[in-house]
């Protein structure tokens, strides 16, 4: 029985308004990304989540997404972003105009599919009850898919707001605003 999780992706960062490609790499949070990180701390106050453990990406804008929530993260690099190898930093439009984000797997010199799909199933697998994730959006939609059975051929049915908190407890997600 996999548990129940509430899942944050980061705020905006400088990179997600220019349409780079994150990946590893880090970027600031914009002032509205901090705003979104701060909502939702408010989301989970306001429906009565607290005291849960809370597990982060080590990376700046994710562990500052947590810190600016109010939420005392344990670094866990498997909460990372998927490595898109020689695509950091390129910018989107550069690259492709395929829609969805499975094609991100495919970078050169960056992480698969399969390497996402086990560093994700090791984060489930260690906790032993309710808990906060702070995460990056392909690792959201990668584990909200894991957690609902959704495979990889649908994830790009998903999508991957900031300032939102995804609630998934027995293979259904519900929106937190």
């Amino acid at each position: 029985m996999d548990p129940e999780v509430y899942i944050l992706r980061h705020g905006e960062t400088v990179w997600n308004v220019e349409g780079r490609m994150q990946g590893r790499q880090d970027s600031p949070l914009t002032p509205l990304g901090r705003v979104q990180a701060a909502r939702q701390g408010a989301i989970l106050r306001r429906h009565g989540v607290s005291g849960l453990p809370c597990l982060a990406s080590p990376l700046g804008r994710a562990s500052l997404t947590a810190r600016l929530a109010g939420l005392s993260a344990t670094p866990d690099a498997r909460l990372a972003e998927i490595c898109m190898g020689q695509w950091e930093g390129q910018l989107r439009r550069d690259l492709t105009d395929a829609p969805g984000l499975v094609w991100k797997f495919d970078a050169p010199g960056g992480e698969g599919l399969r390497a996402v799909q086990d560093r994700l199933r090791g984060v489930l697998a260690v906790l032993t009850g309710p808990a906060i994730l702070v995460t990056h959006g392909v690792l959201s939609i990668a584990l909200r898919a894991q957690l609902r059975g959704i495979g990889h051929e649908d994830w790009d049915a998903l999508t991957d707001p900031q300032g939102v908190v995804h609630h998934v407890v027995g293979g259904q997600e519900k929106l937190l605003r």
